[in-house]
C-alpha cells in the first residue's frame, strides 16, 4: 500500500484536531489562519513576505506555512534532510520553527505532515496538556 501524499487540508485537519486548539482567523479577506493552542501559535499560513521569493522571478512565495518546532536541533534535522521540503530563511535564525510552501506538502506523507504538526503543538502546549496528549497517544 502507498502512503497517501500530504495535502493543504491534512494541515488544517490535522492542527485543528489538537485539544484545545482555536483558530485565528484574519480579518484581510485571505485564508491564512493562525493556529493556537493556550494563546501559542504553533501552525500559521504567512502572508507573502519579502524573506521567502522564488530565486528565479524574484516573486514572494503566496503560499508558505510556518510550523514551530520543539528545538534548535529539531530544526537542524528537519532542514538537513534533502528528502522533505522544509527550509528557512535569514528571517527566522534562531527562531524554532521551519517553513514549508504549501505547493510542496505532497512530497510529505500524511503521516509525516501529522507528526510534524502534532510535535509542533507539543512545543507550544502547556506541560500539562502536554503531557496529558502523551499519555493518551503515545504511552509516554
Amino acid at each position: 500500500m502507498v502512503a497517501r501524499r500530504a495535502r493543504v487540508a491534512d494541515v488544517h485537519d490535522v492542527a485543528s484536531g489538537m485539544p484545545h486548539v482555536t483558530k485565528w482567523e484574519r480579518d484581510d479577506g485571505t485564508d491564512r489562519p493562525v493556529y493556537q493552542v493556550g494563546g501559542k501559535s504553533f501552525v500559521f499560513f504567512r502572508t507573502p513576505r519579502p524573506d521567502a521569493v522564488d530565486p528565479v522571478s524574484g516573486d514572494k512565495y503566496d503560499d508558505v506555512i510556518m510550523i514551530w518546532v520543539e528545538s534548535e536541533n529539531e530544526k537542524l534535522a528537519l532542514l538537513s534532510d534533502d528528502s522533505n521540503p522544509f527550509f528557512s530563511t535569514p528571517h527566522f535564525d534562531g527562531h524554532p520553527s521551519v517553513l514549508v510552501r504549501a505547493g510542496r506538502l505532497g512530497e510529505l506523507t500524511k503521516q509525516e505532515l501529522t507528526e510534524v504538526i502534532q510535535d509542533a503543538w507539543l512545543s507550544r502546549a502547556s506541560n500539562r496538556r502536554a503531557t496529558m496528549w502523551l499519555r493518551e497517544h503515545r504511552l509516554s
